[in-house]
């Protein structure tokens, strides 16, 4: 059986989900959709840490769906802006991972991954992407083995 390591880019998820259905995204669904690929052998969600309740407990949810959930604190700086990136601990992890598993796959529309997903085939592992469909960047849509579009099924409606 296949082998799949399982990349969740929750802010990436929330915002263009949140902007193209004003919904949220189905967690649960899409463990079960790569798992009808393959075992997923190891699982990583990287959210922003605010400390409240509501997230905390979305984030237990991630864990009792196997995920092992990674937290950057929420950092607010002086001008207003927000600064809360994953993408190099993203990176880092998914090439770990590349060696050990038989497909990367990264639910993620940022096209800065473009790259990693072409490292990922070019070390013979096949590297899915699920994005939200006109959200997801168009390097990163041609950069994997394979584009899966959030929608349908994908996303939890109120």
């Amino acid at each position: 059986m296949k082998t799949i390591a399982l990349f969740a880019d929750v802010q990436n998820l929330y915002y263009t989900v949140r902007q193209a259905y004003g919904c949220h995204f189905n967690y649960s669904a899409l463990w079960a959709d790569v798992s009808r690929g393959g075992r997923i052998v190891e699982a990583y969600a990287y959210a922003i840490d605010r400390g409240d309740a509501k997230q905390q407990q979305f984030q237990q949810i991630l864990r009792n769906l196997g995920f092992t959930v990674k937290l950057k604190p929420y950092i607010q700086r002086s001008d207003g802006s927000a600064k809360g990136d994953w993408d190099v601990g993203i990176t880092i992890d998914v090439l770990d991972a590349a060696s050990r598993v038989d497909e990367i796959v990264l639910a993620s529309g940022d096209g800065d991954f473009d790259l990693l997903l072409e490292r990922v085939r070019a070390q013979g592992v096949e590297a899915t992407a699920y994005g939200v469909p006109g959200l997801t960047a168009h390097a990163l849509i041609r950069a994997a083995s394979r584009y899966v579009p959030i929608e349908g099924g994908l996303l939890l409606k109120s």
